[in-house]
């Protein structure tokens, strides 16, 4: 067979399995994850053998991780980094040291492997999958969950912690055969490709794209994305160092490029496919021969392992990442099977005489099995976890938006949202409203005839079909801060003349939504604001004195909030600031007491000289 035609053979064998397994799996309920795992199982050289050489197709599935970790980088720009350090540097460090340490340990005194070995088999074991980590909270829509935080922090944390990981493997092994020489130039390498990545992406990527963007090509457009992430990888690869860290370095030195969001839209194409071909190798890897030779071992392995790290997991979501017993639970049954690094560093471990081919090949089909075992156990426990239910389909008529020249878009349509649609249609302004749950268009279509579709607004071509370029205000109403904040920015972006109104989860919202133009309107303070009306009405304040004491308390959160943004970055000067903002806030309402009560104060002081005459 020619090298052309094996080429398509594989190909149309991939395309074939994910088509048919992952459908199949998402039908029985057990994630696209394990269909891929399972589709990778069924057409290895151990069951059909469609595939016989899995290794041949192993860089180009690692791309798929690699396009992961550019997009996470895309996601997180360095001041966003620095604002996540606790979770980052926090629980991703305690993490990886308590676990690596005690499951090293194990290996030592338990399996009595060297000291080496045991070194390099517990971090790597100590590492989870990033990509079935993050595939599972995005099935689950758990991302903007506070597990689903703590864990990219985590996987955030184990994928830099990966590097010099990799970096030891060669001097544990056989580096006492290697000269200095050979280590220095080695390390060369690594700064050199760290330092090109890291100027490049700095200083070269955006005059580039900006050149790109001017000749109006689609694919020239896709394929200068593709540069920057194949590149990157293969720079890294040249220096021995983790081709996803590489994407990730470049994704976070253009996060705060105005290319950003084209350059996602771009890659996530790719990415879904390549990250599915990397769970099939994964599955294709698998020896089955190995798991029938030794079939106990290999489960107890697996089950151990999930054993010793969802506990620690929890532990570590439980009194670093301060997370409510439930949520550390999710935390660790999502990281507690291995991960895609530790393939490569095993691997790497096996070159350089660490692990001998059995012991290689027996931690491979383990973490393989505890990766397909996590569906599983996500889905059985789903009812003790109360799992989302699944969204339904999308009516076609959802989709199908009319140009009624709206004068305002909405985007969100939960409690806030329909309020603004209520009193916008009272007043016969007309508006298109955005949503992305089918069950809430069909009970807002079915109490009331509001133009309300089925839309992401971060797509282009939305936003054309609802007429958005001559709309006046641009309502940003969901319940999901992040969501607020992409769909400003890609607004702000688009319509630079557009006024958007964001809701606001919080102050840290607030100035994040500064930053980007938008007008936030804070979703509980007017609201906290009328409870106080109440108990001050109770307690028997006249409403003059209520109606004084709350303009006054608006007055002076409001320039607490302004001032606050020069700030809100600097932790330490943000907190220092609320306490003096407590203690003027006392100082103003004690004043005004004694404003309003004189004569009280008057007849007091008469009464106490009466009293001692």
């Amino acid at each position: 067979m020619s090298e052309t035609s094996g080429l398509l053979h594989a190909s149309v064998i991939f395309l074939l399995t994910a088509v048919l397994m992952v459908p199949l799996a998402k039908r029985l309920k057990l994630g696209a994850v394990l269909g891929y795992l399972l589709g990778g199982v069924l057409i290895g050289p151990s069951v059909l053998g469609l595939i016989s050489q899995p290794d041949s197709i192993s860089q180009l599935s690692e791309l798929g991780v690699v396009m992961l970790m550019f997009i996470i980088g895309l996601e997180l720009s360095p001041r966003r980094l620095w604002v996540m350090r606790r979770a980052v540097f926090g629980a991703g460090l305690a993490q990886v040291l308590i676990t690596g340490l005690i499951l090293g340990a194990i290996a030592w005194q338990g399996f009595g492997q060297g000291w080496k070995t045991a070194l390099i088999l517990g971090f790597g074991l100590a590492l989870s999958s990033t990509a079935m980590g993050l595939q599972l909270l995005a099935e689950r829509k758990e991302m903007s969950s506070p597990h689903g935080r703590q864990a990219f922090a985590i996987l955030l944390f184990q994928d830099i912690a990966a590097i010099p990981l990799i970096a030891i493997v060669p001097a544990l092994g056989t580096a006492q055969a290697t000269s200095s020489g050979g280590g220095a130039m080695h390390l060369l390498q690594v700064a050199a490709s760290i330092g090109l990545v890291v100027i490049g992406g700095r200083y070269l990527l955006r005059p580039v794209f900006r050149i790109v963007a001017k000749t109006g090509l689609q694919e020239v457009s896709t394929a200068t994305a593709l540069l920057v992430v194949m590149g990157t990888a293969y720079l890294m690869e040249w220096a021995h160092v983790s081709m996803a860290l590489g994407a990730f370095l470049a994704g976070m030195l253009l996060a705060d490029s105005e290319y950003r969001h084209e350059l996602e839209s771009q890659i996530e194409p790719f990415k879904g496919l390549l990250l599915g071909l990397f769970f099939i190798g994964v599955g294709m890897s698998a020896d089955l021969s190995l798991l029938l030779e030794y079939p106990l071992l290999i489960i107890g392995l697996a089950l151990l392992l999930l054993a010793l790290k969802l506990p620690l997991l929890a532990l570590v979501g439980r009194q670093i990442g301060k997370l409510d017993g439930m949520s550390a639970l999710k935390l660790g049954l999502l990281l507690a099977a291995g991960g895609e690094f530790a393939f490569v560093l095993f691997g790497l471990a096996e070159d350089n005489g660490l692990f001998d081919s059995q012991l290689h090949s027996i931690l491979v089909l383990t973490i393989t099995l505890s990766m397909a075992l996590t569906p599983l156990i996500l889905l059985a426990l789903a009812k003790v976890l109360t799992q989302a239910p699944t969204s339904r389909p999308v009516p076609p008529e959802y989709n199908e938006v009319s140009d009624n020249q709206p004068r305002a878009v909405i985007v969100g349509m939960g409690r806030m949202g329909q309020i603004v649609a209520r009193v916008l249609r009272a007043q016969r302004i007309p508006f298109v409203a955005f949503e992305t749950e089918v069950d809430t268009i069909s009970i807002t279509r079915k109490i009331d005839d509001i133009a309300i579709f089925y839309g992401d607004p971060l797509r282009p071509g939305v936003l054309r079909s609802a007429g958005a370029e001559q709309a006046e205000f641009f309502i940003v109403a969901t319940d999901n801060p992040e969501i607020n904040l992409s769909t400003t920015h890609a607004i702000r972006e688009r319509y630079p003349h557009m006024k958007v109104i964001a809701r606001a989860r919080n102050r840290q919202h607030v100035h994040k939504l500064w930053d980007l133009g938008a007008m936030p309107v804070r979703e509980t303070f007017h609201s906290s604001v009328e409870m106080c009306r109440r108990v001050m009405q109770g307690l028997g304040l006249k409403e003059e004195q209520i109606e004084a004491r709350l303009n006054r308390f608006r007055e002076h959160d409001e320039q607490l909030l302004i001032e606050q943004h020069k700030m809100y970055d600097d932790e330490a000067a943000l907190f220092q600031s609320a306490r003096q903002a407590r203690a003027e806030l006392e100082t103003l309402f004690e004043a005004d007491h004694l404003e309003k009560a004189p004569k009280v104060l008057q007849q007091e002081a008469n009464t106490e000289r009466d009293n001692k005459h």
